[in-house]
């Protein structure tokens, strides 16, 4: 027989509540598992450990940045430029002799001047600095925006395999007492092939009750295998979902499970699924601003420190600074910035109409969700009494069966209905948790933060 819902003394209520802490702590070391261990959350995780470092990545551009730049040529050929030097000055200087009568101004050649640098270096730091960028700005609130999209994407996996878990646990138990239930029938079965084979050594009763008997009893050890095989498939389902080996063994206590009349379903808002939808809107509302702000002027500065010369000579008069402030304003630019606001206004507008939507989808799923606890709580109630009923009945027909007053058929239905309670019942209490599972995930009830 299930856990019943009964009133206890105070003493046994707070030994109960202990022990549903302390079960119920079992059940949450499992999903806390589950986080650490599953596979989709860890590559959601992996993305959103991405999106940080791509947030960084958008602060670091207001950093000052530092390039060692340096470039060397070597030529030949190419344009020339020609400097007539003996053509204006040798007469000049052939004048110049005859007055002095002296040699002392040499006869010059005209000059060819190679314009591709020869043997030529240039090194230097440059550092650079933004003054004024605005798409800098945004890039970064963008990037942050989606940090939280990307947290409240991990939420909406964790929420889910919270479920599973759940769910899967729950099955897990049902199908385990469905073993015990069906081993219960096989020790009826087996009593009755006892009394059987007892009032036929006696002449009470022939041979066919005994056979019915042991044919009920093959049925009843197929029925036990097929729920141990049922049990198996849950169990390896449960611990796929932690990612472990699967027959690892699975820790199970019915106070765990605990069955209330009714659950307050609350509110939706707190669904991470609201908050992903938000958080795309809030990009698109900035990416939209960022496109308008790209009508400020970008102002940056820079300063280079260096060197350059001719076969590598390094001295006081290769060394240089340069020191500069550069503006940029796009004053037209063909309507790019125009289309592009349009198509960020477009993705805000979608992702309202998708949240409105997903709000909308939301409500029904927590409606539905409490609709079906309600059902499953009565239909639990009910498989109770049906059970106690079946009980009564088979001590009833077992007491006049042994007295000789009744036929075995009659028995074998009480004992049939009396194995179908009992799973009845176990079915009806596993829908009611999987149930209360449903409902905590359609209100975001599960504390994520106290197990983080």
């Amino acid at each position: 027989m299930l856990p019943k819902i009964i009133k206890l003394p105070l003493f046994t209520s707070l030994v109960l509540v202990t022990q549903l802490a302390t079960a119920q702590s079992r059940l949450d070391d499992y999903i806390q598992e589950g986080f650490s261990r599953n596979q989709a959350i860890a590559r959601q995780n992996f993305q959103l450990e991405k999106s940080m470092y791509a947030l960084q990545e958008a602060k670091a551009l207001f950093m000052p940045s530092a390039s060692v730049i340096s470039n060397y040529t070597k030529a030949s050929g190419g344009r020339t430029i020609d400097i007539p030097t003996g053509d204006m000055l040798n007469g000049v200087y052939s004048t110049l002799n005859q007055l002095t009568g002296s040699q002392k101004f040499p006869q010059l050649a005209n000059q060819s001047i190679q314009l591709t640098p020869d043997n030529f270096y240039d090194a230097k730091v440059r550092a650079s600095m933004p003054l004024i960028n605005t798409e800098i700005m945004y890039a970064k609130k963008i990037r942050q925006e989606d940090i939280t999209r990307q947290q409240a994407t991990v939420n909406v996996y964790k929420r889910q395999l919270v479920k599973d878990i759940k769910t899967a646990y729950y099955q897990y138990y049902q199908a385990t007492r469905a073993v015990d239930i069906y081993n219960n029938a096989l020790v009826l079965v087996k009593e009755n092939i006892r009394v059987n084979q007892s009032m036929l050594n006696n002449g009470i009763r022939n041979n066919t009750s005994l056979t019915r008997a042991q044919t009920e009893q093959q049925k009843t050890e197929a029925a036990i295998t097929q729920a141990e095989n049922t049990q198996q498939n849950a169990r390896a389902y449960f611990n796929f979902l932690l990612n472990k080996p699967l027959t690892d063994s699975i820790q199970l206590d019915s106070t765990a499970l605990v069955v209330s009349e009714s659950i307050p379903a609350t509110s939706t808002q707190t669904r991470e699924e609201i908050q992903q939808l938000t958080s795309t809107k809030n990009m698109a509302l900035l990416q939209q601003k960022m496109q308008h702000s790209l009508f400020v002027p970008k102002v940056n500065t820079f300063l280079d420190l260096g060197s350059q010369g001719y076969n590598f000579a390094f001295n006081n008069t290769t060394r240089y600074y340069l020191w500069g402030v550069n503006l940029q304003w796009d004053i037209f630019t063909g309507g790019q910035r125009k289309y592009r606001t349009k198509q960020a206004g477009a993705d805000a507008s979608m992702a309202q109409t998708a949240l409105d939507e997903t709000k909308q989808g939301l409500e029904l799923e927590l409606n539905r969700a409490s609709n079906n606890y309600r059902t499953a709580y009565v239909n639990y109630k009910s498989a109770q009494t049906q059970l106690q009923l079946a009980e009564k009945y088979f001590r009833d027909q077992m007491k006049v069966y042994k007295e000789g007053q009744l036929l075995y058929i009659e028995l074998l239905d009480a004992q049939n209905q009396l194995t179908n309670s009992r799973l009845q019942l176990l079915q009806a209490y596993a829908q009611v948790q999987i149930s209360q599972a449903e409902i905590e995930r359609a209100q975001a009830g599960y504390p994520l933060t106290n197990l983080q």
